[in-house]
């Protein structure tokens, strides 16, 4: 493979990592707070709130219902008012924070709700609010469990991110297209592959890591 061909997937890859690093810490700041209220607002519970509890959860579905491809072209519109162009690694990052954000919601909220609930009436008969429940009790003790679900998020954003470079989204995925198939370079396709590959393992390795350390220390402590 020629020195171009090699910059050109170092290019591409410094793209997807921009475009899925950029999406997951936006999809994150939406979906946490989303799913911790989905977590946490049923009947009975901390915010007790059960229309809004269904409302939420109907639009989190549907959009997770949504294929990836046709939600990037459904809302170029919108991608476009927000990034200002509809093409390229900065207008990708619109698509994929809308679908990463409900997807991450619900992990949230799945790992919320593994939290014992005695904890939780401890903590009210001690006194506590809501918010502190929330913030001292439910996401430390969750923590494990929501940094294997951030790591599943992303791994699943670079998936995304491939799948976005056929709408010239930019990064691997648009490499992969525009050399490894229309140009028929079967080994520049085979290099994006290997570099996604590496790229998730990587990610997949540095979350369980981080999990089994916290959850280390809250048995521990």
């Amino acid at each position: 493979m020629s020195p171009e061909l090699i910059n050109l997937i170092i290019q591409a890859t410094g793209e997807s990592l921009y475009m899925v690093g950029l999406a997951a810490l936006i999809g994150t700041a939406f979906g946490l707070p989303l799913g911790v209220f989905l977590a946490t607002s049923r009947k009975g519970e901390l915010f007790a709130a059960p229309i809004v509890n269904r409302v939420l959860g109907a639009v989190v579905n549907a959009t997770r219902s949504t294929p990836f491809i046709i939600l990037v072209v459904a809302i170029i519109p919108f991608t476009r008012l927000v990034a200002g162009t509809s093409i390229g690694s900065t207008a990708a990052i619109v698509p994929l924070t809308i679908a990463s954000a409900p997807f991450i919601a619900r992990l949230v909220e799945a790992a919320i709700r593994e939290v014992d609930g005695g904890l939780i009436e401890t903590a009210s008969s001690f006194g506590a609010s809501p918010m502190q429940i929330v913030l001292k009790v439910l996401i430390p003790e969750a923590l494990p469990g929501l940094l294997l679900a951030l790591t599943l998020a992303v791994v699943s954003l670079l998936g995304y991110s491939a799948m976005v470079g056929a709408v010239g989204g930019g990064g691997l995925g648009d490499l992969g297209i525009r050399y490894g198939y229309q140009r028929f370079m079967p080994e520049m396709m085979l290099a994006v592959v290997v570099v996604l590959i590496a790229l998730v393992q990587l990610v997949q390795s540095a979350g369980d890591y981080l999990a089994r350390r916290v959850n280390r220390r809250l048995r521990h402590r």
